[in-house]
């Protein structure tokens, strides 16, 4: 495994970053197709065996049920002084009005529910989700910064949201001395660039980490066009995310296997290997929930595509709708 800063901080992390949305109760929360806490557990083991120490969650995954089944497995595999463990807020945790969302009051509760859940004292890298219209993102800010002086987290980053929104947010903090967002988690694959417009160039110049999700497009780089899976039957987000272009999509997903098939790999480890080696992406965040996908992301790492791989890849690719917001 390679390891590199998370942007401008001191903080290592692995060029693979575990996303842990698949694992949870499947009966909780939205993804039915989530493994359950004895059928996850070797699939954290394999991943630290493997020399990966960053694990990203959120406590809306599975209605916080994968917070508590990476907390216990980490506690027990894991030296936690040498595990950068990740968690998000934002998204509806229960009904009333201070459910969900940014504020201060939601900010400071959930912040406690995530450690109790994950059985820490604090999280490495604590992300707003989603920006939030409904609060100012003074006000999120600021108690972001008070949570990290009450060494509940290390770190703060972000998550999908416009590049202005992004930048507004960094001044803000600076101007006030408020901790500062290191990492941006946002949405980046061969079948989605359109963050390559705007938010990689600004996070280049910024020294910020990036820590795409969904780099495989939720599978569908990974297997023939026409090939469903449970979850892609059943994953309504995963669905709106790809509503256009379908036939410039597909032929990216063709190259795809033309060149796994030229070098005799998965097409997983081509489709990754584009995104570890696009400027400036840090370490993508890659599910898994069968163990050859944590091998492939990991042999991805010491994959170097040419340039003439590169441009076969990207030469179908079309402007898409923005998206994943």
């Amino acid at each position: 495994m390679q390891y590199v800063k998370l942007g401008r901080t001191g903080l290592d992390v692995s060029r693979i970053c575990l996303g842990c949305m698949s694992y949870g109760i499947p009966d909780r929360g939205a993804h039915p197709w989530t493994l359950d806490e004895q059928s996850s557990r070797p699939f954290i083991k394999q991943a630290l065996e493997a020399g990966i120490n960053f694990f990203d969650t959120a406590n809306v995954y599975s209605d916080g049920t994968s917070e508590e089944i990476v907390g216990k497995a980490l506690k027990e595999y894991a030296n936690r002084d040498e595990i950068v463990i990740a968690t998000k807020v934002h998204g509806k945790m229960r009904q009333g009005a201070n459910g969900g969302g940014l504020s201060r009051k939601v900010i400071m509760a959930e912040i406690d529910h995530s450690l109790q859940r994950l059985g820490t004292d604090y999280v490495d890298l604590y992300q707003i989700h989603r920006w939030d219209p409904n609060t100012p993102i003074e006000e999120t800010l600021e108690a972001l910064n008070d949570v990290v002086k009450a060494g509940k987290a290390r770190y703060i980053g972000a998550s999908s949201m416009a590049s202005w929104q992004f930048m507004k947010a960094l001044d803000i903090s600076k101007q006030n001395g408020w901790a500062r967002f290191v990492s941006m988690q946002n949405y980046v694959n061969l079948l989605y660039r359109e963050e390559e417009r705007e938010m990689l160039p600004l996070c280049k110049e910024e020294g910020i980490g990036v820590i795409p999700w969904s780099p495989l497009a939720r599978g569908r780089l990974t297997r023939d066009w026409e090939e469903e899976t449970s979850r892609s039957e059943s994953d309504s987000f995963g669905q709106s995310l790809y509503q256009a272009s379908a036939e410039a999509d597909r032929k990216v997903v063709e190259r795809v296997a033309e060149i796994a098939s030229e070098r005799d790999i998965p097409r997983a480890q081509v489709a990754l290997a584009w995104v570890l080696q696009k400027e400036p992406i840090t370490a993508p965040i890659v599910g898994a929930t069968k163990l050859h996908h944590l091998q492939d992301a990991v042999a991805a790492v010491d994959i170097v595509l040419t340039e003439d791989e590169i441009n076969r890849l990207e030469e179908s690719y079309i402007p898409h709708p923005v998206t994943g917001f």
